[in-house]
């Protein structure tokens, strides 16, 4: 499993730093986060001995469960929160996590404005956008998203950019490009962008953040 660890990783940094060519982009400037929800601790276990730092998990609990045992080991691992945050969970997840990227509705930021505050700990946010308009998915609509920001700049809360999910089984290379436009309309560097299956893509359209599961992992059984 080390081995195939060792593979794997070197094999997605090698597309990344081949997608940040065309654009002239250090690899240095897209961070890789390993999105080890539903795995066990035994199979991330070898991606933090292949030397991955930078985790991401989907709900609170399941990072609660496995994360502070694995950090007693590897202390400087980096976990950040990828997937729809509840309001209820925001003073754990402000514990837990190094970063947030589901920050998409004013109840959440008032609860996280507030566990940062009780705490003293700021966790530098991404907005998600909803750049397909879905129903189904979280997300700030489009249009919302400067009124979400100045929101959030009110209350202290610091901004990592802005980070989506483009729609299923659609050409992402138009959504990302929304979400460039976008941050770089608001004076946001950050974009957290581009899954396993488009994440080349992402990194050639300014990905500084890109969440890759199953290409480090393997399918889920």
């Amino acid at each position: 499993m080390a081995n195939e660890a060792s593979t794997r990783l070197a094999d997605v940094r090698a597309n990344i730093a081949k997608a940040c060519k065309p654009s002239r982009r250090e690899i240095d400037g897209v961070t890789l986060i390993a999105v080890s929800k539903t795995h066990p601790a035994e199979k991330i276990t070898p991606l933090l001995e292949a030397g991955h730092r930078v985790f991401g998990e989907n709900r609170v609990q399941e990072a609660q469960e496995k994360w502070p045992l694995l950090r007693e080991t590897y202390p400087d691992v980096e976990l950040h929160s990828i997937g729809q945050l509840q309001s209820n969970k925001a003073d754990e997840a402000v514990a837990l996590f190094d970063c947030i990227h589901g920050l998409d509705r004013p109840s959440l930021l008032k609860a996280l404005a507030k566990a940062m505050d009780n705490t003293g700990k700021r966790v530098p946010c991404f907005i998600q956008v909803n750049v397909g308009e879905e129903e189904q998915k979280g997300g700030c609509a489009v249009a919302d998203v400067p009124a979400l920001i100045e929101r959030a700049r009110n209350a202290d809360i610091p901004f990592a950019g802005l980070m989506c999910i483009p729609p299923f089984d659609i050409e992402p290379a138009p959504f990302f490009a929304l979400l460039a436009k976008l941050a770089a309309d608001n004076g946001l560097d950050g974009l957290s962008m581009g899954m396993s299956g488009d994440y080349e893509t992402a990194v050639m359209l300014g990905a500084t953040h890109v969440r890759v599961g199953t290409a480090l992992f393997g399918a889920r059984g």
